[in-house]
């Protein structure tokens, strides 16, 4: 691997949100993530945060995607894939859930979705049969 520092963008495109909610999500602790490979040749990782009205109001889904681009910042630049879009959905215990916690979510999350996007078991089971 080379050391250079990786690119990370934001998502804000609606469309790159529901392009992400189609492809491979995990649920771990406070946050859920989803992940979409690109599949064009960019170096640049994109990530977008999301926070419903479930979670509370104004004021805590502000905090809920604070915390989560502050923990997005610091492991996606070690474990995120170049050429994929990363969407962390906050869950109710994201606002208060201790930080090294929160970190293990976000962490164990990717380490996942990417042992997951390696399988090849799993990309030949996502293909479509040609028997219908």
């Amino acid at each position: 691997m080379t050391d250079a520092p990786k690119v990370i963008e934001r998502i804000q495109k609606r469309s790159d949100f529901l392009a992400a909610a189609r492809a491979s999500s995990y649920a771990k602790g406070a946050v859920v993530m989803q992940a979409r490979d690109r599949a064009d040749d960019s170096p640049v990782i994109r990530v977008g945060f999301t926070a419903t009205r479930k979670i509370g109001g104004a004021v805590v889904r502000n905090r809920a995607k604070r915390r989560m681009r502050a923990a997005a910042q610091a492991i996606l630049p070690q474990l995120g894939k170049p050429g994929f879009d990363y969407v962390l959905i906050a869950r109710n215990g994201a606002p208060t859930r201790a930080w090294p916690r929160l970190l293990d979510d976000v962490k164990t999350a990717l380490i996942s979705l990417a042992a997951e996007s390696d399988s090849p078991s799993r990309a030949s089971q996502r293909a479509p049969s040609s028997s219908a």
